[in-house]
């Protein structure tokens, strides 16, 4: 008998910027698994609806991944959030078992993956800055704080909203105003931008790197364009750099081993098709 088609989606407002059809089209082609992935714009409005239907299995779908700005409520709404999306008070995975919507938050492990794939021994510093304090700050401390990193300064252009991402976690994790950004990085192994600095081609500083340890490295969450202006100014200061392209492909593989039963591999082929996709629509 031929298996069920199992089906599962990315939902955001907006979401045709989504990549992840993208991603697990690639692996279930690859794993000839009869599956389907697709984007589902949800309206804020809509978001308890979609969760009801997720449940009640009425929208036809085995889960899906959540992004902005859902990923508080996809949190909040779920019947069995685990520990990560517990820690960070968001999710971006949800999947359906015995009639209750499971909630996990992968960004962290997607981050962590990326590095680990692309700059082994990445966490072997002391110190590390991270810029911004929004919701991709959130999984990178988890990530850094998971690793053992021992200083971790995270960097804001508003005070109050560090602090209160810095007390979810322990004292390693010091917040401080844009002012104290160079003191911070004096030293530090590890620089990440987890803002939409030069996302698309926006207006970015300039950055002195000099003054990180020797050999410290330097990465981005954005992906688009593949080499940021924070990144360029890094390579062209001498230090090596990692794009965000890769955080998008590691956290997606949780998800895809929880709809379709397997675990999946970030290979050098996905990052081609999903970079010749960038290029397209650049």
């Amino acid at each position: 008998m031929t298996e069920p088609l199992r089906r599962a989606c990315v939902i955001g407002h907006p979401v045709s910027q989504s990549r992840s059809p993208l991603v697990h089209g690639y692996w279930l082609k690859k794993y000839d698994i009869a599956g389907d992935y697709i984007r589902k714009d949800v309206a804020p409005d809509e978001i308890g609806a979609f969760i009801e239907g997720l449940r009640s299995g009425e929208a036809g779908f085995v889960g899906c991944n959540v992004t902005i700005p859902h990923k508080v409520a996809a949190f909040e709404l779920a019947d069995r959030p685990d520990a990560l999306a517990t820690a960070l008070g968001a999710a971006n995975t949800l999947w359906v078992r015995d009639g209750l919507v499971h909630a996990s938050n992968t960004d962290a492990m997607g981050f962590s993956g990326n590095l680990d794939a692309e700059a082994p021994g990445w966490d072997k510093v002391e110190k590390a800055v991270i810029l911004g304090a929004g919701g991709g700050a959130r999984s990178i401390v988890e990530a850094l704080v998971n690793r053992g990193i021992a200083e971790i300064h995270l960097i804001n252009r508003t005070l109050a909203r560090a602090e209160e991402l810095a007390e979810r976690f322990g004292p390693e994790v010091k917040a401080a105003g844009m002012d104290a950004l160079s003191g911070a990085m004096e030293g530090a192994g590890l620089f990440v931008n987890s803002t939409s600095l030069g996302m698309k081609g926006g207006a970015v500083p300039e950055f002195d790197f000099s003054i990180l340890a020797r050999g410290a490295l330097v990465t981005d969450i954005v992906y688009v364009p593949l080499e940021t202006p924070i990144l360029k100014q890094a390579r062209e200061q001498g230090f090596a750099t990692v794009d965000g392209l890769g955080m998008l492909l590691h956290q997606a593989v949780p998800g895809f081993e929880k709809w379709f039963g397997q675990r999946p591999e970030v290979d050098s082929a996905l990052r081609a098709e999903i970079l010749a996709d960038l290029e397209v629509g650049a």
